[in-house]
């Protein structure tokens, strides 16, 4: 099955909006996408998730990848086709769910642990595997995996990930990272995830920045 790409991007980094408010959606937003932040990530047990994912779609520039993560059925991936959502991130493995989003044109970034998982996601055609949680899996765990998986499948670390280890998956290959709240927790303003961020991405430009 061909999988639908990532689109280019400068940082292969997706902003995971946990708990984010619809009338918090357009500062915060606003605030990641100005600093170099072009994925964003609402996850469905956010406060009114669709509104604010629709939020986020209509205001993001062009090239800019906005979703949904923790999306578990198809009904899901219908409303987040609805309000114009390009990212299916899902906690684990459901085929249908995989397959589903990928025919609606959605890079899909489904949860995976296992080498069974991750075969069985690369094998519905899913762009990129999210391999969480990281931090337990850990570079190690993440780097014997990936020598049974298909090369053309993006690898992304979630879950206890941020600026301060980038260092180490660098290690391993792994460029791609879900960034939860080590950059955005509930009730902060724009201003402090925007100097979250910036610190974010002048990490990773030290780390990745040669490569």
């Amino acid at each position: 099955m061909n999988r639908i790409p990532l689109p280019p991007m400068k940082y292969p980094l997706i902003a995971i909006l946990r708990g984010l408010k619809p009338a918090e959606t357009e500062g915060v937003v606003g605030a990641l996408i100005e600093t170099g932040f072009t994925a964003i990530e609402i996850p469905l047990n956010s406060p009114d998730p669709f509104r604010s994912i629709e939020i986020a779609v209509k205001m993001a520039p062009a090239g800019c990848l906005i979703g949904a993560g923790t999306v578990l059925t198809t009904e899901q991936v219908e409303q987040l086709a609805d309000v114009g959502g390009r990212l299916m991130v899902s906690p684990n493995v459901e085929l249908t769910v995989i397959k589903f989003a990928a025919a609606n044109g959605m890079v899909t970034m489904p949860g995976v642990f296992t080498p069974t998982e991750a075969l069985a996601a690369a094998g519905a055609g899913a762009t990129g595997l999210k391999f969480f949680p990281a931090s337990v899996l850990g570079p190690s765990g993440i780097a014997a995996i990936r020598t049974v998986l298909p090369t053309d499948i993006e690898i992304a670390a979630v879950g206890g990930v941020s600026e301060s280890n980038f260092v180490d998956y660098a290690r391993i290959g792994i460029r791609s990272f879900g960034l939860g709240s080590s950059l955005y927790k509930p009730g902060m303003s724009a201003a402090e995830v925007e100097q979250r961020a910036k610190a974010t991405l002048e990490a990773y430009d030290t780390v990745y920045g040669g490569q």
